[in-house]
C-alpha cells in the first residue's frame, strides 16, 4: 500500500506545481510581429521608441473598441486586461528610454515624439476615467489599474521632459569635433 501512495502523492505534487507555475506566468502583451519589429531596431533609439509608442497607442485603441462594442460580454475584465497590456508596453517604453539614456544616446528627436505621445495618452486615459464613472460597478474591476496607468504616464511625462531638457543642454555645451584639413588626411 505504501508503494501506491508515493506515486500518487508525487503525481499530485507535480500537478499542483504545474498549475501554480502556469497561474503565475504572465501573458506577453506583444505579438510575434511586434517582437520581430523591435528586434530589428534594437540599436536604433528613434525607431525603437516610435514602435513602442505605436504599440501603446494600439492598446488604447483596443480599449476604446472594447468600451464601445455592444457585443462584448465582460467589458470590465476586457478593459482591465487591455489596460494591463498598455501599462506593460508603456513600462517597456520607459525601460528603453532609460537604457538609451544610460548609453548616452542622443534621444532628443525620439523624446519629442515620446512627449507628444505622453500628452495623448494622458488625455485618453483621463477620458476613459471620466467615462468610467458612469458605470461604477463595472469600474471597480479596473479602477486601480487605470489610476496606476495615469500616475505612471504623468510621472513619466515629467521625467521625459526633464531628460529632453538635459539632453538639449548637453548638446549646447558639446564641442564640435574639429575636422582635419584636407592636406593632413
Amino acid at each position: 500500500m505504501r508503494k501506491t501512495i508515493r506515486p500518487s502523492l508525487c503525481f499530485g505534487l507535480a500537478l499542483l506545481l504545474c498549475s501554480w507555475a502556469s497561474a503565475n506566468r504572465r501573458r506577453d502583451p506583444l505579438n510575434q510581429l511586434e517582437v520581430d519589429q523591435l528586434r530589428d531596431t534594437a540599436q536604433e533609439p528613434d525607431q525603437r521608441l516610435k514602435l513602442y509608442i505605436k504599440f501603446a497607442r494600439s492598446r488604447l485603441d483596443v480599449i476604446e473598441q472594447v468600451r464601445s462594442d455592444p457585443k462584448v460580454t465582460d467589458r470590465a475584465q476586457q478593459t482591465h486586461d487591455r489596460l494591463q497590456d498598455f501599462l506593460d508596453v508603456y513600462d517597456e517604453l520607459n525601460d528603453n528610454v532609460d537604457t538609451f539614456a544610460d548609453r548616452k544616446s542622443d534621444l532628443r528627436k525620439a523624446l519629442k515624439a515620446v512627449i507628444d505621445a505622453d500628452t495623448e495618452f494622458q488625455a485618453r486615459l483621463r477620458a476613459l476615467k471620466s467615462s468610467a464613472t458612469a458605470v461604477p460597478a463595472e469600474t471597480q474591476k479596473y479602477d486601480f489599474l487605470l489610476n496606476n496607468a495615469l500616475d505612471t504616464v504623468d510621472a513619466s511625462a515629467q521625467d521625459h521632459r526633464q531628460l529632453l531638457a538635459e539632453q538639449e543642454q548637453a548638446a549646447k555645451h558639446k564641442r564640435p569635433t574639429p575636422v582635419a584639413p584636407a592636406e593632413e588626411r
